[in-house]
């Protein structure tokens, strides 16, 4: 029996979200940051998007945490926030495991926003008793760790860990029943082995290795990215959302090619386009997916303008560098 919410279910919180859409990120607000005198004047641009006053780590942290809580607490299944929460686990998982086979503290480096307390997370893993954490999390952490103790490979336990990343985000879309949550996941899918590929391109190891590297679970089979050569890749993905991404990856997968930089952006703007449909929704989980993705890329446009304006980087260079906005 199916226990999937109906759209109605989300007229409430569909409501509240269209309104506080007006308080995302625009690229106008974005330009008056990047063009403030300083980063106390590129700050109050911020405080007309809701956020509070302090470090920027501090408050970009906040506002995650403010974000996935409202929503767990506002929407009809709070599953939807985890699919956007499972990352920050596997971030963690990553970065404990790196800072104990180098006999570091990863205190530092550990992200709030995931399902699971970054502290507990070290604590546990220490103790050898992960607490209330997936059994496909658990497993991931004990393989990679295990990878890294017989072979000090911290590739391949970071693809151990993105595999079941994925996975966990593909088999909850599952049990939601989400169409709109599958097809994100599926992209982004796509997008991770897609620009894989463009990487292994351009470092010459193509063939078998490419093979070994690249996710399950997306559109375009990994048989077809892995067969494919490196100016080819355009046409494995050119009927679906990522062409254009593909097209400009192909041109850059040789040894030595131009800077990336365009390419991460049309990668990751295709994710942006998909989701932005979003929008076009009246009420139902669409609106809530969206908007969770919409946060998510605030956050990252944010951190790119302040640490371009750090660098001491001109305006056009720092707008080169930020994506589509989803308003």
């Amino acid at each position: 029996m199916s226990h999937r919410k109906k759209d109605t279910d989300y007229l409430v919180i569909s409501a509240r979200i269209r309104a506080m859409e007006n308080k995302l990120l625009t690229r106008e607000r974005m330009d008056r940051m990047i063009e403030a005198r300083d980063d106390a004047e590129a700050m109050k641009s911020l405080a007309e998007c809701g956020y509070a006053e302090g470090p920027l780590d501090a408050v970009l942290a906040q506002a995650r945490a403010e974000v996935f809580k409202d929503m767990e607490q506002g929407t009809p299944d709070p599953r939807l926030v985890e699919v956007f929460q499972i990352k920050y686990d596997y971030h963690n998982a990553k970065t404990i495991l790196k800072a104990q086979a180098m006999g570091s503290d990863p205190a530092r480096l550990l992200l709030a926003g995931g399902r699971y307390d970054p502290k507990e997370l070290w604590e546990g893993w220490q103790r050898e008793a992960l607490g209330s954490v997936s059994e496909p999390f658990k497993r991931a952490m004990t393989q990679a760790a295990a990878a890294l103790a017989e072979g000090g490979d911290p590739q391949q336990a970071d693809l151990i860990l993105d595999r079941a990343c994925y996975s966990e985000m593909a088999q909850l879309a599952k049990e939601l029943e989400s169409p709109f949550l599958q097809g994100y996941v599926r992209l982004s899918v796509d997008v991770a082995n897609l620009r894989t590929a463009v990487r292994v391109h351009r470092m010459g190891r193509e063939g078998d290795f490419l093979r070994q590297v690249l996710l399950s679970g997306g559109n375009a089979s990994e048989q077809a990215i892995a067969s494919a050569r490196g100016d080819a890749l355009g046409e494995v993905f050119r009927a679906g959302p990522l062409a254009r991404a593909a097209e400009l990856g192909a041109k850059l997968a040789q040894p030595g090619g131009e800077s990336l930089t365009a390419f991460e952006r049309e990668c990751d703007n295709a994710l942006t386009a998909y989701l932005a449909a979003a929008r076009r929704v009246p009420f139902g989980e669409e609106t809530v997916i969206g908007y969770l993705y919409a946060k998510e890329q605030e956050f990252t446009a944010i951190r790119a303008i302040f640490a371009g304006r750090a660098a001491g980087l001109d305006g056009e260079t720092i707008r080169s560098r930020l994506r589509e906005t989803y308003v």
